[in-house]
């Protein structure tokens, strides 16, 4: 049985995630790291959900349990766990999160050595591991055990590191910034990391209290921060999701930026600069073809991969690239995370603002994107697409319509998902109302 989705193992904190389930997969990693061990040091870090405790402590005792020595650094972003894991030279990173989803939802996010995700086939290996632990003798005994301990000032380091990413020869003195914190894991780094560059901060949600990470707030419920920009007549606006990992841009005007504008708009901004290596960046299969096209006139490269972030990362390293991002709001700077980074985006956007001397209504609104239809669908079960009848008369008629289609089952949740993109939007509603009929009569009995 798979375990792994499209980001790590991820599931209502309870029901899919449970102690035991945590317990197992510590024990399977523990197992799994050791084989190229240099120190048997783990970095364990989460987000703010009350859940996290649960599954924090069931985690490091199946670590300790096989053997590994467990560093555990409280509520910190994906993208710090990330960096402080290679940083402190640990063996791996674990991230205890379910990034953007409701507090109920709890998730573990695995880092290799040098603080990439990893790939399939490791997840892989591990989920082997989980799955055999009855038949394996693995638990140490005596002064083999693994030991555990807390540290709580990994904070600076991680800021210092966020810090550098924006140049030294710039300051954000007299820029005004919204920042919602989403009640998540940046609730102390985000505001901090501003202050220090000399900005004039108004942060909102931080005060997590274990249930309302996300909740209404942050990168998936940006119109508050949109209404508080507009009323605080701030330069920007920036929400971060629970585990600060994606970033959503509010222009000076309260408009709430489109991903792909945002990633058009740094991508020119990175090759004006000369950063951008082999002149090329990646995205998803989700980014509109007008992307695309605005790349293609300034002569970027654009390489496509499958939705997810380590699957943009993967596509960067097997290009040279540098840079590259999902429409959501993951963006990676790969000279600065190894991982989408919600703080490194927002501070490379206050950079592009800061040299152009220009609004960010102005800088982030570089093209029109073409009519794209988004749609979420709720299933019980995940029947292979090509089993549903009907469904490829449909497609081909999207087809003859020059109607771009991508239909996909969710990596982290129960939901299958829609994307229809092309020049008339009626027809797009069309079309978006036949496959949710045809997709309700097939998965949701």
């Amino acid at each position: 049985m798979k375990i792994f989705g499209t980001d790590g193992v991820r599931g209502k904190a309870g029901v899919d995630i449970t102690a035991m389930v945590a317990l197992r997969l510590g024990i399977a990693a523990g197992i799994y790291f050791q084989k190229n061990s240099i120190g048997n040091r783990i970095l364990v870090g989460k987000d703010t959900r009350k859940s996290g405790y649960m599954v924090e402590n069931a985690l490091v005792s199946g670590l300790t349990s096989v053997g590994m020595n467990v560093i555990q650094i409280g509520p910190m972003p994906t993208p710090a766990i990330a960096f402080l894991t290679e940083d402190m030279r640990c063996d791996a990173g674990i991230m205890i999160s379910a990034s953007h989803n409701p507090y109920y939802d709890n998730g573990i996010k695995f880092f290799d050595n040098h603080g990439f995700k990893l790939d399939e086939n490791k997840e892989s290996e591990i989920e082997h591991i989980y799955h055999n632990l009855d038949s394996l003798s693995c638990y140490k005994t005596d002064k083999q055990i693994g030991s555990s301990k807390r540290i709580d000032d990994v904070i600076g380091r991680y800021i210092v590191h966020i810090k550098n990413s924006f140049p030294k020869n710039l300051t954000l003195q007299g820029i005004r910034i919204v920042l919602d914190c989403a009640n998540g894991a940046a609730y102390k780094v985000g505001p901090s990391i501003f202050r220090e560059l000399g900005a004039d901060i108004i942060v909102l949600n931080d005060s997590p209290n274990g249930y309302n990470i996300n909740d209404n707030c942050g990168a998936m419920y940006p119109n508050l921060l949109a209404t508080e920009v507009k009323r605080l007549r701030a330069d920007v606006g920036f929400g971060l999701d629970g585990d600060a990992d994606r970033l959503v841009v509010v222009d000076n005007e309260g408009n709430i930026v489109h991903g792909d504008k945002l990633i058009g708009a740094l991508a020119l901004y990175q090759k004006q600069n000369h950063d951008l290596k082999n002149n090329g960046i990646v995205t998803t299969l989700m980014s509109n073809i007008a992307l695309e096209e605005f790349l293609k006139n300034h002569k970027i490269i654009l390489k496509r991969c499958n939705v997810g972030d380590k699957f943009v990362m993967q596509e960067m390293l097997e290009h040279g690239f540098v840079f590259g991002g999902e429409q959501s709001g993951h963006i990676i700077f790969s000279q600065f995370a190894k991982t989408g980074d919600g703080l490194v985006s927002a501070l490379q956007v206050l950079a592009l603002m800061v040299i152009s001397k220009k609004t960010s209504k102005d800088i982030l609104n570089p093209f029109e994107l073409f009519p794209q239809k988004q749609s979420n669908i709720n299933v019980h079960t995940k029947i292979p697409l090509e089993n549903i009848q009907g469904l490829t008369g449909l497609l081909k008629e999207l087809d003859s319509h020059h109607i771009r289609h991508l239909i996909r089952y969710s990596g982290t949740e129960n939901k299958l998902r829609i994307l229809l993109e092309g020049k008339d939007y009626t027809l797009l509603e069309s079309y978006d109302a036949k496959l949710k009929e045809l997709f309700d009569k097939n998965l949701q009995k």
